[in-house]
């Protein structure tokens, strides 16, 4: 099914990742820039706040601001001038991994897992969880590139990919506790490299593929739905946005792109805009 394609915001991110819609204005990052952004869709202004380190993810807070997983570990951000609070920093031995993917469940606690930072892929990444008191658990280990986490509409199941694994985890969760089990694979395949991923108002997964030129949809059970084809190789993570929650905004990469494959994909390192037909959920805060 093809849709059309609109570029919501020109750039060129290293590795935009992230992608928030906070009623009005949609927020993302460049990992590796490392910077802040956020797009007023009623004017196009992009504003950009540049970061002293790798940001990985972030959630938007009831009391206000931001919550970064940035390398060193997870902070209170002001997106207004900068200011940092140190929340947790569960792998400060570790100096070789950052932060990457995270959001937070359909109660506020924040999830994001840890990788390591540049070289080969090792399974040194951890699975984290922030609940609203400020305690930092770790929940899964072993991690190669953790993404793909996004929960059902009721909240009752949560998902989990490792990209270098190509496999798609589900698992059930407790809201009332956020505690996780049953781990089994949602999707599995060779050719599969999920990247970040949303859900819609019907429980339809949206999975971007990085390097696979495409998003795709799956049903709760984890068949594939319907595929987009997208004018970039590598899309990062999306999310729906807009009044009516129907745009489905898509962060992608330039890193380790070279010159000619950069001239075929001008559009890469942009934020894209495509209406799939249907709508959203408002973003989960953080609650603490």
């Amino acid at each position: 099914m093809s849709f059309e394609v609109e570029c919501a915001a020109r750039g060129a991110d290293l590795l935009g990742e992230c992608p928030l819609w906070d009623g009005r204005e949609l927020w993302w990052i460049d990992i590796l820039g490392p910077a802040l952004k956020r797009l007023d869709p009623s004017s196009g202004t992009v504003r950009a706040l540049a970061l002293p380190e790798a940001i990985g993810s972030f959630a938007l807070r009831h009391a206000g601001g931001i919550l970064a997983a940035m390398k060193s570990g997870l902070y209170f951000l002001n997106p207004d001038d900068g200011t940092l609070e140190c929340v947790a920093q569960p792998e400060h031995g570790l100096p070789q991994n950052r932060f990457n993917d995270g959001r937070c469940d359909r109660d506020g606690r924040f999830w994001a897992g840890t990788m390591k930072d540049e070289g080969k892929r090792e399974p040194v990444g951890s699975l984290y969880r922030l609940d609203p008191d400020r305690r930092c658990t770790r929940q899964r280990e072993a991690l190669y590139v953790p993404n793909n986490l996004c929960w059902s509409p009721d909240g009752a199941t949560m998902h989990l990919s490792d990209t270098h694994r190509h496999v798609i985890w589900a698992f059930d969760y407790e809201r009332g506790t956020g505690a996780i089990s049953r781990e089994r694979v949602f999707a599995e395949s060779a050719d599969l490299h999920p990247d970040g991923a949303c859900v819609d108002a019907e429980g339809g997964m949206w999975s971007c593929q990085y390097g696979g030129w495409r998003i795709v949809r799956y049903t709760p059970t984890g068949k594939v739905d319907r595929v987009l084809e997208l004018p970039v190789a590598n899309p990062t993570c999306c999310c729906f946005g807009g009044a009516a929650l129907d745009t489905l905004y898509v962060t992608t990469a330039t890193q380790k792109l070279a010159p000619g494959e950069l001239a075929r994909q001008p559009l890469a390192g942009s934020v894209l805009a495509l209406r799939p037909g249907v709508k959203g959920l408002p973003e989960s805060r953080f609650a603490g």
